[in-house]
């Protein structure tokens, strides 16, 4: 007997695999961490990198935007740029990603019916794009430990809003985990050393 689980389709499974998701990362900017007093920002950064080490592991769809660059807004991140290696960016004028034909193309073009997000800030970057892709149909997945308002009350009333509508919070462990499935399956090791890593940082920060 096979010590690893059977893998169901792909593609028609109820929780998230790597062949029915797509991820959308936006505006992991200096401007935007800047912002951020929800989370502290080291374990911000940590979550975001770690998020993406993970799609790049499991090969999702990766849509990365930035707002405003051409215009003198900073670029994504180093951290994160180094975790989506070849993924260019779309960067646009709108506060709502929804609202720009490149962006909302590229999620419609990967054929996915699971939309997971993530961005800065939680009120504005994240909810705007979650209530008009639930609108339109999407399964909708925002990354909650990987998002930060511009304060808890603003972070926390848009995790709620986005709720209400029929969105999913879930952490960026438990994508991992949910996308590996079962640590026999091909992958396991990139994911193991991502997660090593992340733990060793967490460790880390404690100690200091």
């Amino acid at each position: 007997m096979s010590d690893v689980t059977p893998v169901r389709d792909p593609s028609k499974d109820a929780l998230i695999t790597p062949h029915n998701a797509v991820l959308a990362m936006i505006d992991y900017q200096p401007e935007q961490y800047a912002g951020v007093t929800s989370m502290a920002h080291d374990e911000l950064l940590a979550n975001v990198t770690l998020l993406g080490e993970v799609a790049t592991a499991f090969e999702l769809p990766v849509v990365l935007s930035t707002v405003y660059v051409r215009h003198g807004m900073g670029a994504t991140n180093p951290e994160l740029r180094a975790a989506l290696p070849g993924v260019e960016e779309i960067d646009r004028t709108t506060m709502n990603s929804w609202e720009d034909p490149e962006f909302r193309d590229a999620v419609a073009a990967t054929g996915r019916p699971k939309l997971i997000i993530a961005g800065l800030w939680t009120e504005v970057c994240v909810a705007f794009p979650t209530l008009d892709a639930r609108r339109e149909g999407y399964e909708v997945y925002f990354v909650v430990d990987a998002i930060g308002g511009v304060s808890t009350t603003a972070h926390e009333a848009a995790v709620q809003r986005m709720i209400q509508a029929g969105a999913t919070p879930i952490t960026v462990l438990a994508l991992a985990c949910e996308l590996q499935r079962d640590w026999g399956r091909p992958g396991a090791d990139r994911l193991r050393s991502a997660m090593r890593a992340y733990f060793g940082a967490r460790r880390g920060r404690r100690a200091g």
